[in-house]
């Protein structure tokens, strides 16, 4: 090593560890540019490089001086950072891998490697790896959160709260180890305990990414609205500010603007679930003759659950001359009549929960999927990141979801023209494909119990006037709240019935109640029941009060296949929309008031006009077999029709454009 590169180096160091960075840079340039491989300016490059959020020159760098010094453990370790920060995740395995092998007793080489694979699914093999890093340094606080967390997705609850706790107990300052607590015992239905939590992490550090916005989600599921206004004020300010606080499905519930919803679905979808291969859709040659377009569906819930009960129905009248089918299942097999339905509905079921992203994307492509369809987005058994692999040439967001997921990689959303008005496509990623009439599907062998429950069986007082809403307990805003109140205190003797969701949720609603002058006892709970008793005891409901800004969805659908009228409110977002939507389509348009007044006008005066509302439940009852919305075999071939259009764009090797109402053949 001659002198000169030798002293630049030691003031490129002294200029890095005084803070300078700048000057740091810059002379370890001129060293490199007289020392091309002088292998601590490369390394002290590629760690400025890092530091400054610049993985991708890191990764230049480091890789440079590992060609040098290919056994030094600590630069093999730092270019796996940095390959992984630019997206490079195999690269970044096989450095991890390297460094193991090298220094088998190197913590960050095993927790890396197990970060790594946490971030890929591989959430057995993370435990196993963090389990290696932990047996080097046990008192290593953000392995054993890391490893609580893979463990929870394991649903392995005992197991992850264990080390959780001693994540805390090593490091009361952890933030992530609180908040991952919280998001366990969430799943486990100990709200209380949960929002302790998510309040603690929050304490500690108010900038951990989308944690306000849980918090706020969870406040909403237990009806507790101390503070609420400026919580969310407080949320859309920083979201407004580019912070990352909330995910786009709890913040739906509070969002009146489509504006919002986007900026909020672009910086989860960026953060979350980043683009992970730059593969534009290309242009293939169509089908032989008799090869049929192959549409995939994904989803984790093909067993009894709403998504399903929607789209049964669908699923058994494809045309199977004209499409082949593939069920991606990234849930599990519930035993159910609905599971039973949906295997003999596809033609290919491929279990995908067990593969992580990279190889449930294989799969995908290995069966030479055309239309790969998103029936999750961000609700449920969540697998965005197969299509952030680009799993399909066509991937489409349908569903499970409603609004933008505001990832590049997703090409449609299919909707109608009322959720979505074409004034307000500019607001979604994606390019809208409309279906003529309402973009639910709907099940017509949904099946309601026989059995006749009376009244006083259910907790209903035997005479009075029974508004419902078994709409999730987050939609219940107090704004909404406070109508239901007036409208109770307008119409004498009336209740109102809710869903049970969980027992903080009751409490504060009944305390809520007696702050607005309405004795608690008119709020009636129901129990969670099977389907077919659920649709049943909606004989004894007179109407379905809706939410706002987030509609009744399959809780609509489920009252109106019951027979039941709903009154809803025309909304100013997707989910705010949907019921307009099904009323549309089911012949009584007149139940969307204009405005919140008009809902509450309208709620009282059905409830003391007998006459009309009888009425309306005749034109429902006659109306609702031949409609629009319980068409599931139009429907079918509405879909079919875009399904259609849109492969015809991609052989044709044009982009994806918004699409019109296609009409089946």
């Amino acid at each position: 090593m001659s002198t000169k590169p030798s002293r630049l180096f030691d003031k490129a160091l002294a200029a890095f560890r005084s803070g300078d960075a700048v000057t740091a840079d810059r002379l370890l340039r001129d060293i490199l540019a007289i020392a091309p491989d002088h292998f601590d300016s490369l390394r002290l490059l590629g760690y400025l490089h890092g530091l400054a959020g610049r993985p991708d020159q890191a990764a230049h760098a480091l890789q440079r001086a590992v060609r040098i010094q290919p056994t030094d453990v600590n630069v093999r370790i730092n270019l796996g950072k940095a390959l992984g920060d630019a997206g490079r995740v195999p690269e970044a395995i096989e450095q991890f891998r390297q460094a193991t092998l090298l220094q088998p007793d190197s913590f960050s080489a095993w927790f890396g490697l197990a970060a790594l694979s946490a971030g890929l699914g591989r959430n057995a093999e993370a435990v196993e790896l963090y389990g290696r890093a932990l047996a080097i340094d046990p008192r290593a606080a953000p392995a054993w959160a890391n490893r609580g967390n893979a463990r929870a997705a394991l649903k392995r609850h005992a197991d992850a709260l264990a080390d959780l706790d001693r994540a805390i107990g090593l490091d009361p300052g952890l933030a992530t180890a609180w908040s991952d607590k919280a998001a366990t015992l969430m799943e486990l239905g100990r709200h209380d305990e949960a929002l302790e939590h998510y309040t603690r992490a929050l304490a500690i550090d108010p900038t951990l990414p989308f944690i306000a916005g849980q918090a706020l989600h969870l406040r909403m599921l237990c009806c507790d609205w101390h503070d609420l206004q400026p919580r969310i004020d407080a949320l859309r300010a920083d979201l407004a500010q580019g912070r990352l606080v909330a995910d786009p499905f709890g913040f739906q519930a509070v969002s009146t603007s489509e504006a919002e919803l986007r900026t909020c679905a672009e910086r989860y979808a960026a953060a979350t679930f980043p683009q992970m291969a730059a593969l534009a859709p290309q242009a293939v040659p169509a089908p032989p003759p008799g090869r049929r377009i192959r549409i995939g569906y994904l989803c984790g819930e093909f067993r009894a659950q709403a998504t399903s009960v929607l789209m049964a129905g669908l699923f058994e009248r494809h045309d199977r001359e004209r499409f082949e089918l593939f069920a991606f299942d990234s849930g599990w097999d519930d035993g159910s009549v609905m599971r039973q339905r949906i295997e003999r509905a596809f033609e290919h079921l491929v279990p995908i929960a067990h593969l992580d992203d990279d190889a449930a994307a294989e799969a995908v492509r290995s069966a030479g999927v055309d239309i790969l369809v998103n029936l999750n987005g961000y609700f449920g058994q969540v697998r965005q990141g197969v299509f952030a692999r680009r799993a399909a040439p066509i991937q489409v967001n349908y569903l499970g979801f409603p609004g933008t997921l505001g990832a590049p990689y997703i090409d449609y959303l299919i909707a109608d023209p009322i959720v979505i008005p074409q004034h307000s496509r500019q607001h979604y990623t994606e390019k809208i494909a409309w279906l003529a009439g309402c973009y639910q599907p709907n099940d017509p062998g949904r099946t309601i119990s026989d059995a006749e429950r009376p009244r006083s069986e259910l907790g209903l007082p035997e005479r009075g006037f029974v508004f419902c809403c078994f709409n999730n307990n987050y939609k219940i805003t107090p704004a909404m709240f406070d109508r239901w109140m007036r409208i109770l205190r307008a119409v004498e003797g009336s209740v109102l019935w809710l869903l049970q969701d969980n027992r903080w949720a009751e409490r504060n609603l009944r305390a809520e109640a007696a702050r607005h002058d309405v004795d608690p006892a008119r709020l009636v709970f129901a129990d969670r029941e099977p389907l077919p008793d659920h649709l049943a005891r909606h004989r004894q409901a007179d109407l379905f009060l809706d939410t706002a800004p987030y509609n009744a969805h399959t809780t609509a659908s489920d009252a109106l296949w019951a027979g039941v009228p709903l009154l809803t409110m025309a909304g100013s977002t997707f989910p705010g929309r949907v019921a307009a939507s099904l009323l549309q389509a089911v012949g009584l348009p007149e139940l969307v008031a204009p405005d919140g007044e008009a809902y509450e006008q309208s709620a009282i005066s059905l409830a003391r006009d007998p006459a009309r509302l009888a009425s309306l439940r005749d034109r429902l009852a006659c109306g609702r077999d031949g409609s629009s919305l319980f068409d599931a075999t139009g429907q079918a071939r509405r879909i079919e029709a875009l399904y259609e259009a849109m492969y015809r764009r991609h052989v044709a090797g044009l982009p994806p454009e918004h699409l019109p109402a296609q009409e089946g053949p």
